[in-house]
């Protein structure tokens, strides 16, 4: 899918010179209730639109038939076919095209009698009366996609963007269309553009690059409030792009990377505060309780050597854990030594 600017398109809305952009398939002109802003851009998808041929082809039949039966009719009557009646021909002919209308399954004809509104016709054959009724606009009520823009806004911070979106709406009042506004496609496109332009306004450029969601429901919110008096509602607005100046891009970075090691020893400091209390727990529970060190010592040594598969070398100083305390070790030497010291003693005796 290709993006080109439409040039050549008539402004029919807003002052010259501002970007609207705009979804038309490839090949397709902007008509009746669709010309584009100057400037404007849109989208090539490759698909052809639905076409209208069949309907011209319907009114060019209805015409010939008319004039080929007017003919018979001045031939018979008079024997040949003189200018007289050529020219009443051509008027029947006229007349009857004027009068039979085919409108397609997504449009609405209005219908207007000496100028005034007098109703909303199709889909399907419209009959009007010649010269007295005739339809001046058919509206298509598909849903449509307007892609528009904001170009160099300035932020609520003076930093200037570049923003993208779609909107997708639908004509829901064929006779508000017809009869408010003069041409309803190009209105969309403005409103949806000045729409844009001050909720960026509104906005910082961190919440806008962050709050996607939110500026997408202001928009709609916006947007639906202007159109819905001309019989358009609004089914969606999606932000496609959000472009900010590549130095702020990289001074963003750097304080999202700041930011980001900021937060990391922030909760380093508190893991290590957590554990230094826990720590501090177990020391005075361990304190009190000398076999519960004991215990908590042969646990660590068990599951090292579960773990490793080996051998495990135990240290002099750890080994304390496993036997008793150097004070009662040495009662026992003391005890045991008494006692050999006493036989030398009964024999000097």
């Amino acid at each position: 899918m290709k993006r080109r600017r439409h040039e050549g398109a008539p402004a029919s809305a807003g002052a010259a010179g501002e970007p609207v952009f705009a979804l038309m398939p490839a090949g397709a002109s902007a008509g009746a209730g669709a010309s584009w802003p100057d400037g404007g851009a849109h989208l090539e998808t490759g698909r052809p639109r639905a076409s209208r041929n069949g309907a011209v082809v319907f009114a060019v039949a209805v015409f010939a038939a008319a004039f080929a039966i007017v003919l018979v009719a001045a031939q018979l009557a008079a024997g040949g076919v003189g200018l007289a009646a050529l020219a009443v021909a051509v008027a029947a002919g006229w007349l009857a095209s004027s009068s039979v209308h085919v409108v397609l399954e997504w449009e609405k004809a209005v219908v207007l009698r000496f100028g005034k509104f007098n109703r909303v016709a199709g889909p399907g054959i419209v009959f009007t009366w010649p010269i007295i009724e005739f339809y001046t606009l058919r509206v298509d009520q598909r849903v449509s996609a307007t892609y528009f823009g904001a170009e160099e806004t300035l932020t609520s911070d003076l930093v200037p963007v570049n923003v993208d979106a779609v909107l997708f709406w639908m004509v829901w009042s064929a006779k508000n269309a017809a009869v408010e506004v003069e041409d309803y496609a190009s209105a969309v496109s403005w409103v949806a553009q000045t729409a844009m332009r001050k909720a960026i306004g509104r906005a910082t450029v961190a919440e806008v690059a962050t709050r996607r969601d939110q500026l997408d429901e202001e928009l709609k919110e916006a947007i639906e409030e202007k159109l819905n008096p001309w019989g358009i509602t609004i089914i969606d607005v999606e932000i496609r792009d959000i472009v900010i100046p590549k130095e702020l891009q990289r001074a963003m970075a750097q304080e999202a990377v700041a930011e980001r090691k900021k937060n990391a020893r922030m909760v380093l400091a508190e893991a290590e505060k957590d554990i230094s209390e826990m720590l501090s727990e177990a020391a005075e529970v361990y304190g009190g309780e000398g076999d519960a060190l004991r215990l908590r010592t042969m646990h660590l040594a068990y599951e090292s050597v579960e773990q490793s598969g080996g051998t495990l070398v135990v240290p002099s100083a750890f080994s304390e854990g496993f036997v008793d305390q150097p004070a009662t070790r040495q009662g026992d030497r003391t005890g045991k030594g008494g006692a050999k010291a006493g036989v030398p003693a009964a024999r000097e005796g």
